[in-house]
């Protein structure tokens, strides 16, 4: 049995999938599996995984598309080693990820998981030294202290600081907590660092660049932004904190959670679902809510200018 378990899951990523496989095997601690979850990828990746032939690389591939959180499920269940890491299929792990995280888990028995900072890279693998400083100062890692998170629940609720890409667990506590959610697409990974502070999980901060977060075209967009901001809304619905700064800032990030995703959808043609999201979340900005419902009123050729013409004017 491997120490480490590597999971990647992936769908239609095949031109740059590749980049994440070798990151992993190019790891300067090599006591790993490899399990790459394929979410049934129409593009060619049963083709490159057929390229390697390392006998440590699982290659699990579902025929039809299962959704992300159960893509991810499926890795994880087919995981053997002590440890465990999931990270995406458009990023990449530093040579010493590997090393310098299970070095914790190795010599502090009571941490159940070790989160690093990382950097922001874009398509062609080049590294962003101002997106990456400006990335870790606006989640909270920049004057995020080395070892043992004290207030855990804050810093992985309020600040946002852990990303599960950049993060080694021991896979025994991940069991105890049922890893991701089944049927989730988005804001899975920030439910699963939730429900780790909630149920008392240590975390240990480690402040070294150790892994690579991609960023591209093709995380953007209307299309891209409504599956993202229902999820987000059914994640913040799922909590009630005892914390009266918790619980302000949870309902503060829900109402506007609503609000935008209203606007979206009467962006999109979806008028009466948006009217009353929009309602909902007016307490966060109720001069976005009244304009969202003005525009609501609008013919779609006008309504589609007008969100244009406003979109133009914020930004």
């Amino acid at each position: 049995m491997y120490k480490v378990s590597v999971c990647i899951p992936t769908f239609n990523r095949a031109n740059i999938l590749h980049f994440a496989i070798e990151s992993v095997l190019n790891q300067s601690y090599q006591d790993f599996e490899l399990i790459v979850c394929d979410d049934g990828s129409s593009d060619g990746t049963s083709e490159l995984m057929s390229q390697y032939t390392d006998n440590r690389i699982k290659y699990i591939r579902h025929p039809e598309n299962i959704g992300k959180s159960n893509n991810m499920r499926s890795g994880f269940e087919a995981a053997s080693g002590e440890y465990f890491i999931k990270f995406d299929d458009d990023d990449r792990l530093t040579p010493d990820f590997l090393a310098r995280t299970s070095a914790i888990l190795d010599q502090e028995f009571n941490i159940d998981f070790v989160g690093t900072d990382h950097w922001i890279i874009d398509i062609n693998n080049i590294r962003q030294q101002d997106k990456t400083q400006d990335n870790s100062a606006r989640w909270g890692r920049k004057n995020l202290p080395a070892g043992i998170v004290n207030n855990l629940l804050e810093v992985v609720f309020i600040r946002q600081s852990f990303q599960i890409g950049a993060t080694l667990f021991r896979r025994q506590t991940l069991q105890e907590l049922g890893f991701m959610l089944p049927n989730w697409q988005n804001c899975e990974d920030n439910d699963l660092f939730v429900r780790l502070a909630l149920a008392g999980k240590k975390g240990y901060y480690l402040p070294e660049l150790l892994m690579e977060y991609r960023c591209h075209a093709e995380q953007q967009g209307i299309n891209r932004a409504i599956p993202y901001l229902v999820d987000k809304v059914k994640y913040l619905e799922s909590y009630k904190f005892e914390s009266h700064k918790l619980e302000s800032v949870r309902k503060n990030r829900l109402a506007e959670a609503q609000l935008i995703l209203g606007l979206r959808l009467i962006e999109k043609g979806e008028v009466q679902s948006g009217r009353e999201l929009v309602l909902a979340g007016k307490s966060f900005s109720n001069t976005k809510a009244w304009t969202g419902l003005g525009l609501s009123f609008l013919p779609i050729g006008l309504r589609d200018k007008a969100f244009n013409a406003l979109r133009r004017v914020q930004g």
